[in-house]
């Protein structure tokens, strides 16, 4: 094999001076980069259709290069705005009060954004991660990987010119160095984490004035839960997945489809490539902005995909404080004092600005006093913030153990060595026809008997209901334990991980490992990983239905796959529409009342309702007025009043159910929908694709799929704008998609769709075509094997390298 890959790197090498042999269109484009190197990092890139880089090296220095070349090369400006990000200079060129984009925190502003990463420089945290040994710090691949990525990046911005008006010209781009990487990497670790709580942690301090005495109420279990929901979830993430094995399949080998949920703007999108080392590494797929490996993909004998999953990746330590300070906390009775961290951030045309972070033993201080989870730091009591992935530089080993696995059981060992996934679940299928979930990730090692020892009395509302701890500080025989396989302290190990090995079908979308495969239940596990037994979001039921289904049907192929991928079936549409309509079609007059009082005829709703296909498809007539009817009633109506059948462990596909028409809200959502539709203008019958759309380079194209509630596979999270005729772009859904399996031969079989295209940049010939095969819901036929990259019609080869 290694052979073997050494004369496709030698073939490969050989198409840049060989131009007679290249297509005239790839030899019309060669240029003097094409040429050998004369020192210095280089690698040879290969671009087939939609601009997708296949990237050749000798080694991980080499590999990391091109590999940075090419992503500055379409997303230049979305990386460099991440840069400045990382570094803490927002404030500086952006100014203080200008929102960040949510894409390495949950940082409202500039300056707690800058305020919380020039605390993470100053403080060397990453150069600390850095200098520790593998597995606990990166290996020695890895540190190459980030080198090399951080050469390739800069020599792009040293031999070419920006042309993306979004930073050409600007002051805030600049080189970048290996710790830039390195802390890109730790911010997309802790963003389950510390990063989803900046503000908390920047603008903590101690008590003053009135706030000095108030204690904290501790609210009930309901509204508990939903504080914690939205103070410590992702919000803008999701995902589904779904592995067959080889007995549900037409030729025994498995078949993954991965449907990862993320933004469609900004430094969390992924950017597709093949990365080959001969004989070392041949793997393609998605990779995340500024990541030097891939994060979603395949190789010749397996493929994966992430969901993100239900687990806690933190707690809170309940603090006792010393009553004569309010920066000292009690631990068994002996004081400790908390850490002072003063940072200073410049700000554009002002005085810079310095404020003071807290931080303990267990973490920093954080604090929300308001809202449905207060935690206010008074002169008895603060919280501080544990997140064992502030500890976590693995990610990138993790994803490279994938990129080499030759079948599940490969995916499993790399998980097991390195232990760096943050806050995903992992579903994975090889040519063998193993199928393989797995809930591998770090958490922070809260059994339910700690919890049942150590919550307080916030805790112990908290806990049951979210899985969220919060631990009394002020014992030390709270301390998170240690498991033996763990890599770092304070984390569970491999062997206490949810996971299910060859069952027929595996599948996540978002909830717990309990419903991965209805016949055989994954339960064994604490709660911090996720509940058991409860009742499952719309899309997790319509998806285990989906694939159930599939995998009785057997005999399935790639094709089934993509069929999946678009059927845009609303399983919300097939609960509740039909009771709806009949709802609808009782009211006296056709008339409801709206939220402002008005009476509004809706008798013509009630057709379009019963006539609705039940599905998002773009052509679909009804899927518009259900989809604001129906999220009008859920903001309006508890999920507890939503449905006449309640939810049972015994049926968690089909229960709940049964649309409750009497609840208070129904009439006013339905009257709302339909006086909103026609105040824009648009018609209830109206094809969802016209008025679901995104704007490229001038031109509508439409966009079917739908919202979380509505239970579709192919989710997305629409932007509504009345004046512009409906919803107009896409905030966050379905990403790097790809459909894999494998036919026997040395390729895999593989489409892929990236939906919202492989640049930012509005002049590149990138910028939208995948996104206008995504509205047509056509798919790109991946090129894994040198005969079918050099055979694409749209070959262009060059090699890039460090100096000119």
């Amino acid at each position: 094999m290694r052979t073997r890959f050494r004369r496709l790197l030698v073939a490969a090498v050989a198409l840049l001076t060989a131009t007679a042999a290249l297509p005239a269109a790839a030899a019309d484009r060669q240029s003097p980069q094409q040429h050998p190197s004369h020192g210095g990092l280089s690698a040879v890139m290969r671009y087939t259709e939609y601009g997708i880089p296949h990237i050749v090296a000798q080694d991980y220095a080499n590999l990391g290069f091109g590999t940075g070349w090419a992503q500055a090369a379409d997303q230049v400006c979305v990386l460099a705005d991440g840069f400045v990000t990382l570094r803490g200079d927002r404030s500086r060129f952006f100014g203080p009060d200008a929102a960040t984009d949510f894409s390495l925190s949950d940082a409202s502003d500039n300056l707690s954004s800058d305020l919380y990463f020039r605390g993470v420089r100053e403080t060397r945290t990453v150069e600390r991660l850095l200098a520790q040994p593998a597995p606990q710090g990166p290996s020695r691949a890895v540190r190459d990987l980030m080198k090399g990525w951080a050469a390739g990046y800069n020599a792009w911005l040293k031999q070419r010119r920006i042309t993306d008006p979004a930073c050409a010209g600007a002051a805030w781009v600049r080189p970048v160095t290996t710790l830039d990487v390195a802390t890109r990497a730790y911010a997309l670790s802790v963003l389950g984490g510390q990063g989803g709580f900046v503000d908390a942690i920047t603008a903590a301090g101690p008590p003053t004035g009135a706030a000095a005495g108030a204690e904290a109420r501790v609210p009930d279990a309901r509204t508990a839960a939903e504080g914690a929901r939205e103070l410590f979830g992702i919000t803008d993430m999701g995902s589904n997945a779904v592995a067959f094995n080889g007995s549900t399949t037409a030729n025994g080998r498995g078949l993954l489809l991965g449907n990862p949920h993320y933004p469609w703007q900004g430094g969390r999108r992924f950017w597709q490539a093949q990365q080959t080392i001969p004989g070392e590494l041949n793997v393609a797929g998605g990779a995340l902005l500024g990541s030097p490996t891939i994060s979603v993909g395949y190789n010749a004998h397996v493929a994966w995909s992430h969901t993100v999953s239900t687990g806690i990746p933190l707690n809170l330590h309940q603090l006792k404080l010393d009553p004569a300070d309010p920066t000292t906390y009690l631990v068994d009775g002996r004081p400790e004092r908390m850490t002072r961290r003063t940072v200073t951030v410049p700000v554009r045309s002002g005085a810079p600005v310095t404020r003071t972070q807290w931080w303990t033993r267990y973490g920093p201080v954080v604090v929300s006093p308001g809202g449905d989870l207060p935690l206010p730091w008074t002169t008895t009591t603060a919280y501080a913030l544990n997140d064992p992935n502030a500890l976590n530089m693995r990610f990138f080993d993790t994803s490279l153990g994938f990129g080499k696995a030759r079948d599940t059981g490969g995916v499993v060992e790399s998980l097991a060595r390195s232990q760096g996934l943050p806050w995903v679940n992992t579903i994975a299928a090889d040519s063998s026809g193993h199928s393989l979930f797995t809930q591998s990730q770090v958490l922070p090692r809260i059994t339910d008997d700690l919890a049942a020892r150590c919550s307080t009395a916030l805790g112990k509302v908290i806990y049951p209901a979210v899985g969220l701890a919060v631990l009394d500080g002020s014992r030390a025989d709270c301390a998170l334990g240690d498991d033996p396989d763990a890599v770092q302290p304070g984390v569970f190990g491999p062997a206490r991980m949810p996971t299910l090995k060859d069952a027929p079908y595996v599948e996540n979308s978002n909830d717990s490992a309990w419903l991965t495969n209805l016949d055989q239940q994954v339960t064994d596990y604490e709660r911090v990983f996720g509940p058991v037994r409860t009742a499952a979001s719309v899309r997790t039921r319509g998806a285990v239905a989906d694939v159930a289904g599939l995998a009785a049907k057997g005999g399935l192929t790639v094709r089934d796959l993509q069929r999946q991928q678009f059927a845009n079936r609303s399983t919300a549409g097939e609960l509740a529409a039909a009771d709806a309509a009949r709802a609808c079609a009782a009211l006296p007059g056709g008339l409801a009342t709206s939220s402002g009082g008005t009476a509004v005829d809706v008798s013509r709703a009630c057709g379009v309702l019963k006539s609705w296909d039940r599905t998002m498809n773009s052509d679909s007539r009804g899927a518009l007025l259900f989809d604001r009817f129906w999220r009008k009633l859920r903001a309006a109506v508890p999920s507890a009043q939503l449905w006449k059948v309640p939810f049972s462990p015994a049926d968690p596909v089909g229960t709940p159910n049964t649309l409750n028409a009497d609840a208070p809200g129904f009439t006013t959502a339905l009257a709302d929908a339909v006086a909103e539709l026609r105040a824009a203008g648009i018609p209830l019958d109206a094809r969802l694709g016209d008025h679901q759309y995104v704007v490229r380079k001038g031109q509508r194209l439409p966009v079917g799929g739908g919202t979380e509630s509505l239970g579709v596979w192919n989710k997305i999270e629409p932007v509504w704008d009345t004046a512009k005729g409906g919803y107009r772009d896409v905030a966050f859904g379905s990403s790097h998609v790809q459909a894999v399996g494998w036919d026997g031969s040395r390729c895999p079989v593989a489409r892929t769709l990236l939906t919202y295209s492989q640049s930012s940049n509005p002049n590149s010939p990138h910028f939208s075509d995948q996104t206008r095969l995504f509205s047509g819901e056509k798919w790109v036929t991946a090129r894994f094997c040198e005969k079918d990259i050099a055979s694409s019609p749209a070959l262009r080869v060059m090699r890039v390298t460090e100096h000119r």
